[in-house]
């Protein structure tokens, strides 16, 4: 289930591009040197995918914790609803239950300190950009976060994060160079496959609940990404 990370980072960068693009466009880069350009770059996504890695790590410890207490494939099922629900139902009914009025404080401060950085040029804080960008609201990284939990491990809940980030680098690495490398017609056509991605993923995470037998899609094993211990007898 790890390479769906990264396709649904690849996927969902698109929406990336109208949430964080300006985010992008405001790096602190040098312009006239392209290597220390490159390098500046990287460095903001290294914040960002650090940002993902952490919140991974809390997350995968959830799931490390249901499946200690064997819920792993009842998870997995749930998880699954869970992405396909956010995607289906209108946002009007998210938006009255303001989830993240309880954590808007914290939200305004990391929006203060993303200005302080961009007066800087210093790779420092190049990476603090990157990490507070991480930790910005965004509902594509809501449904990947499903995924770490899913994961059942905290070192996987990372690594799915890590994955999710590194499928978002090439999309938003572009946008640095070029302010309009895409038509926005195009943008929307590509933007309309998110949901599905989204679906089909939120459908992989029911069918490895369900225990089907499937081979690499439902196994019929109770956990769901570690093998049994064979039996010798």
């Amino acid at each position: 289930m790890l390479y769906t990370a990264f396709i649904f980072g690849l996927i969902s960068s698109l929406h990336c591009i109208g949430m964080c693009g300006p985010i992008a466009l405001m790096l602190p880069v040098d312009r006239s040197n392209k290597a220390k350009k490159v390098i500046q770059i990287m460095t903001y996504h290294l914040g960002r995918i650090t940002a993902y890695a952490t919140i991974g790590l809390v997350f995968g410890l959830v799931g490390k914790g249901f499946f200690m207490a064997g819920l792993q494939q009842k998870m997995s099922i749930i998880i699954g609803i869970c992405m396909i629900a956010i995607v289906l139902l209108p946002e009007q009914i998210f938006a009255k239950y303001n989830f993240s009025k309880p954590v808007f404080k914290i939200i305004a401060k990391v929006k203060q300190q993303l200005g302080k950085q961009f007066k800087n040029k210093s790779y420092q804080s190049l990476f603090t950009i990157g990490l507070l960008n991480g930790l910005l609201p965004c509902g594509m990284v809501y449904v990947a976060l499903f995924g770490a939990i899913a994961m059942q491990s905290a070192s996987l809940g990372v690594v799915y994060m890590i994955l999710f980030g590194l499928g978002t680098v090439p999309m938003m690495s572009s946008i640095v160079y070029l302010n309009t490398f895409i038509s926005l017609e195009v943008r929307n056509k590509i933007q309309k496959t998110i949901p599905y991605v989204a679906v089909f993923i939120g459908v992989l995470f029911i069918l490895r609940g369900l225990g089907l037998g499937i081979p690499y899609v439902s196994p019929s094993n109770m956990s769901l990404f570690v093998q049994a211990t064979p039996n010798c007898h």
